[in-house]
């Protein structure tokens, strides 16, 4: 398992990393001449479509200017310094709350210089930085040389270099074979995830139902597969064309009406499996002129593939993320062939499973089991429907589902589950029970055993390997201490409130969020640094979300680690981030998002820009380093289970702030 749960970090972070290579400008370095002794240099920068680089002159705290620094070379003497020749154009950016001018398409700078030999080369380094609408590049330098000689004329000579990545045309085919092959792993993990794999028994479930026919069985199940590629590719293309933005896939899954749809859907379907009436589609929908497939099975296989991709998002949403920030640049080829290699593979598996009803219905004289096996999926669903609930609950703030009737209602509807498999239940199309076979009495005992470990929760235990399916500790209606299990055996006591560095102010926002495991930080990125700046120690920014199933999975498998917790409380300021948080804020507070220009209006929407401008993705979890002026000591981590690795990723950052304070 610890394997597994690596292997999965492992392709998260390729995935992650694979989209953060930008770099759209390509530099042509050339010169002309003016007189017998008098030149100019002429730096040339091309720039892809919707990005755009700095002028020279950038106010204090902007971002990095475009600058020029040149090699102390004889031969030549500079005269004056490199001016612009492209009049850039100044626009308000309301990331630095200022305005800065930059220069978009095409740039040229100028240098005027004096000639003290027939012959000589001039070389150096220009220096900027690139954005577009989603992303930065980081300050890079490209070196130049450009040779100067008698016998030129006045004709600009062009000595070319290019930025590191070829113009536009080019740029989408880089690397995009080992980009399909990451995003088809990152397919297979997707479907390992916890959001994810209940989902497979639910659709052996739906393609159980009128499968009499194979031929026709087949054909949905093809339909289904499909349609679950044709929307992951699709997704891409739609937020890059409509400018939808990053965030669009997480929009749809914590937003309350398709969780409520959903939500209801699954108890729909739930009580359909009891046995209270059969789901049918309208006649008209059931012949068609030129096939013998119905329709209603066309469309009801594909809004299944539907209902499966939706689902995954709060899961997927750290693999799918970063290849949607691209997709919100422009760059539609790429996202194109990552979403189809994602799709590809995480509709496999479930296409395979739903053949498989197909087969069982051939099966002679199945008896009374397979209406079982749907009575127990129905079970199933109406304890997963109330996933949908959670979220809406967490995302609004509503304070309405609390852990404990959480846990209360998978109680009693496991306990009725294991009533059932003992036939002490029994549904209207329920055969006799005589006795209970093998495989059904470890059912039982498995049943029972899930029912006796939920149990513990109502009183404050932490229900680790649940983590990412339950609402949060701070939602318990008992308030009682805590007890945080080690992975290796050991365990730690942690009473709520009471560990953690003394804060300099009372928490932003505190009233609606709760720091996990009673640690102590903040949930406004600014009150954090301020006062992290105060007390001289690096920040740990956690962007999270209320409907974020690896946030609690690493908090409850790996924050719960003595020694990862002994670090968090003692090493850092904690700045918790909630990306998917639907509060309002006050006008007063509402930014214009320098990345798509629109108005961000709640808690979530500004802590998702924030990560988007200053990180370059909208996953969840990512985890941050930084000094107390934001700026990142290492790389980012996203989920990793890893704990050893974990620690090793925090002391990294901690050497690093201190070495720079140093």
């Amino acid at each position: 398992m610890k394997k597994l749960s690596f292997l999965i970090s492992l392709i998260l972070l390729a995935s992650f990393t694979s989209a953060q290579i930008y770099d759209p400008v390509t530099w042509d370095f050339s010169y002309e001449k003016k007189t017998d002794k008098q030149y100019e240099l002429i730096f040339t920068a091309t720039i892809e479509r919707n990005s755009h680089i700095y002028a020279m002159d950038i106010p204090s705290g902007g971002p990095i200017p475009t600058s020029f620094k040149f090699d102390s070379i004889p031969g030549y003497k500079p005269d004056g310094n490199t001016y612009e020749v492209t009049k850039p154009v100044e626009v308000m950016d309301d990331a630095f709350g200022f305005k800065i001018k930059t220069f978009s398409n095409k740039a040229e700078f100028r240098q005027k210089i004096t000639a003290l030999k027939p012959s000589f080369t001039v070389s150096g380094t220009v220096n900027y930085m690139a954005c577009n609408n989603s992303t930065c590049s980081p300050p890079k330098d490209v070196e130049f040389s450009i040779k100067i000689g008698e016998k030129t004329g006045t004709t600009a000579i062009k000595n070319k270099v290019d930025s590191g990545v070829s113009p536009s045309p080019v740029k989408p085919d880089r690397g995009l074979l080992k980009y399909f092959l990451i995003s088809l792993l990152a397919g297979f993990a997707g479907v390992l995830t916890p959001c994810v794999f209940p989902m497979i028994p639910m659709t052996v479930a739906f393609f159980s139902q009128g499968s009499e026919n194979r031929g026709k069985a087949i054909f949905k199940a093809l339909i289904f597969g499909l349609s679950i590629v044709l929307i992951y590719s699709s997704l891409g293309i739609i937020v890059s064309l409509t400018s939808a933005g990053a965030g669009f896939a997480n929009a749809l899954s914590t937003h309350w009406l398709p969780n409520t749809i959903f939500f209801a859907l699954f108890v729909i379907f739930a009580v359909s499996f009891f046995g209270a009436f059969e789901i049918l589609l309208p006649n008209s929908w059931v012949t068609s002129a030129d096939t013998k497939v119905d329709k209603g099975g066309v469309l009801a296989a594909f809004f299944m593939g539907l209902t499966t991709v939706v689902v995954s998002f709060s899961c997927t949403g750290p693999i799918i993320g970063a290849l949607l920030v691209e997709a919100a640049s422009g760059d539609v080829l790429r996202p194109t062939f990552g979403m189809i290699g994602f799709g590809v593979a995480f509709a496999l598996p479930f296409t395979v499973f739903a053949l498989f009803p197909s087969i069982m219905s051939r099966i002679p004289k199945s008896g009374g089991w397979l209406n079982s096996i749907k009575v127990v999926l129905g079970f199933i669903m109406l304890a997963f429907s109330m996933k949908f609930l959670m979220t809406i609950d967490s995302v609004y703030s509503l304070g309405i589902l609390s852990r404990s009737l959480f846990l209360a209602i998978w109680i009693v509807l496991f306990s009725l589950l294991g009533l059932y498999l003992m036939g002490k239940m029994k549904f209207s199309h329920d055969s006799d029970l005589p006795h209970i076979g093998t495989f059904r009495l470890f059912l039982i005992i498995a049943v029972f055993t899930f029912v006796v470990y939920l149990i513990p929760g109502l009183f404050g235990a932490p229900l680790n390997s649940l983590s990412s399916f339950l609402p949060t500790q701070k939602s318990s209606d008992f308030n009682l201490p805590r007890l945080i299990s080690e992975n290796r055996g050991s365990s730690v006591n942690i009473t709520q409130g009471t560990l953690g560095n003394v804060l300099c102010s009372e928490p932003k926002y505190n009233d609606i969020f709760e720091m996990p495991l009673g640690l102590n930080g903040y949930f406004d990125y600014k009150q954090g640094l301020a006062c992290a700046k105060e007390k001289g120690m690096p920040v740990f920014i956690d962007f999270k979300g209320h409907a974020c199933a690896n946030c609690k999975r690493m908090e409850a498998k790996v924050w719960s680690d003595p020694e990862v917790f002994q670090r968090l409380r003692d090493n850092f300021v904690i700045i918790e981030l909630y990306v998917d948080d639907r509060t309002q804020l006050p006008e007063n507070e509402w930014i214009v998002s320098a990345i798509d220009r629109k108005q961000k209006k709640s808690i979530g929407k500004l802590c998702e820009d924030l990560e988007i401008s200053k990180f370059k993705t909208n996953a969840l979890p990512l985890y941050v380093i930084a000094d107390y002026e934001g700026n990142p000591m290492n790389a980012p981590m996203p989920t990793n289970l890893n704990i050893e690795e974990y620690k090793k990723w925090l002391d990294e950052g901690v050497a690093a702030f201190r070495a720079k304070k140093q």
